[in-house]
């Protein structure tokens, strides 16, 4: 007879006892923990590497935007200023694609964030590329170089040390590589992980699927807490810190315009990255004379918003780091006019380098929400902060598509808590309504180019989460 208790039981309470046998065989099998020791070594030189990596970006960004138009007299770039320094970052970046293996690295617009594929043959390419491009003017961030730089040293020096080479040790010592190298720029490590687990895509679309829910749950339930605790003025005690500057209280108003802001810019931002798409597959048919025609195209985004508003270039010009720290500092100092030109000019040639230069796309859309959010702020009850922090964590949902890594990378942004719950509305809507958007279709890609697209290692992504 068959036991009534074994009849309903839940296969998944046979299903948990397998996954934890599972860990531990994999904990288990030879050369893990090697593996993770040669992770921790690994990490030292990798760091101090993408510092100096970094510091010099820095400091040639610094040369050629300020120091250099200071000794020639100048307060600030003159308009024409980002002309030259574009036409010289696309001849290079060109060369770069069309001699040197690995084309320099994956192409911002149809690369997304991965950390497969890179080899030490590609480190050459992908270091020149990006010294080529972000300090001289391109509308991009260091961290897909960065990820690629951590990827390919990790490896490297497993070579070098004779260690033997299997497509295990291969994905998680390139995964360790890459989280050393981009936690120099966000200067976090929590962020570096959190980006990781997203980009490596563990568990597929099953994880986004859990994750949504649980993140806009918590969301709303931080605000129902929030504002119960002010009607009451009942305590049920928490794990904080208060901060010495106190930030403006979340209310109804500012959670009926993050649900606006973030469905706009979703809408607004899919164009954009779906022409970055669109852009990379046109240069890839003629590397040379396209990569240099949109480079020089950027240069002129650039060149006509310091005409037009009489400020400098290099607002529009340049990844956005530098920018968005002046913006938030003092956000009165935009006008309105200044504000709609940055957007409309930093969209444009952000657009051109996605398709063209080589970089990330984090920072340029951190810094247009930024500036979507001061625009959007004198809405009635809405204020600076909640609308800087709800438009930023929109556009960079939207962007990056990766949820958590979204949230993870706002709040430790914005240096408080205190807008969790509108930075989680915000990167749901943003990444739900990006993700509903129709595809666009992206023309064909000629078979050279998809070679080169090969040798920089789209294959090894196969967790490609965070595609433009």
């Amino acid at each position: 007879m068959t036991d009534p208790s074994a009849q309903g039981a839940d296969p998944r309470s046979e299903e948990q006892p397998r996954e934890a046998d599972r860990l531990r065989e994999i904990l288990r099998a030879p050369g893990y923990f090697t593996v993770l020791a040669f992770s921790a070594l690994v990490g030292i030189p990798v760091s101090l590497i993408a510092f100096w990596f970094l510091v010099a970006l820095h400091e040639l960004e610094r040369l050629l935007w300020a120091d250099l138009p200071h000794r020639l007299t100048w307060d600030t770039p003159p308009w024409w200023w980002p002309l030259p320094l574009l036409l010289v970052a696309g001849t290079a970046v060109a060369l770069v694609a069309g001699h040197l293996r690995g084309a320099g690295g994956p192409v911002p617009g149809s690369g997304g964030l991965h950390t497969g594929g890179t080899t030490p043959a590609m480190l050459p390419g992908i270091v020149l590329a990006a010294a080529a491009s972000l300090p001289l003017g391109a509308v991009l961030g260091p961290e897909v170089p960065l990820i690629a730089l951590g990827s390919g040293l990790a490896l490297l020096f497993r070579d070098l040390t004779r260690a033997p080479a299997t497509p295990q040790n291969t994905a998680l010592l390139g995964a360790a590589g890459a989280a050393a190298a981009i936690a120099a720029i966000f200067g976090n490590p929590l962020i570096a992980a959190v980006l990781l687990i997203e980009v490596a895509g563990v568990g597929g679309p099953q994880l986004f699927a859990v994750m949504l829910p649980a993140l806009l749950s918590s969301g709303v339930g931080a605000l129902v807490f929030t504002g119960l605790g002010r009607w009451t003025g009942l305590q049920t005690g928490s794990l904080s810190l208060e901060p010495a500057m106190p930030l403006p209280r979340l209310d109804l108003a500012d959670v009926l315009w993050t649900v606006l802001i973030a469905l706009v810019l979703a809408l607004l931002l899919r164009p954009v990255t779906g022409a970055g798409r669109r852009v990379a597959a046109y240069v890839s048919a003629r590397v040379v004379p396209r990569t240099i025609m949109c480079a020089v195209g950027a240069g002129a985004c650039a060149a006509l918003y310091a005409l037009v508003t009489g400020r400098t270039p290099a607002e529009v010009a340049l990844s956005g780091q530098a920018a968005l720290g002046e913006l938030a500092a003092d956000p009165h100092a935009w006008g309105v006019g200044a504000l709609i030109a940055v957007l409309l000019c930093k969209s444009a040639a952000y657009t051109l380098c996605l398709g063209s230069l080589r970089g990330g796309a984090i920072f340029p859309a951190l810094f247009l929400g930024a500036a979507a959010g001061v625009l959007l702020a004198p809405l009635p009850g809405l204020g600076v902060v909640p609308a800087m922090a709800a438009s930023m964590a929109a556009a960079t949902a939207a962007v990056m598509r990766l949820p958590v890594g979204s949230v993870v990378l706002v709040v430790l942004l914005l240096g408080s808590s205190a807008m969790i719950p509108i930075v989680i509305l915000a990167v749901v809507i943003a990444f739900v309504t990006t993700e509903l958007l129709p595809a666009a279709a992206a023309p064909p890609t000629p078979p050279r180019a998809e070679q080169r697209a090969g040798d920089v290692g789209d294959a090894g992504g196969a967790g490609v989460t965070g595609t433009p």
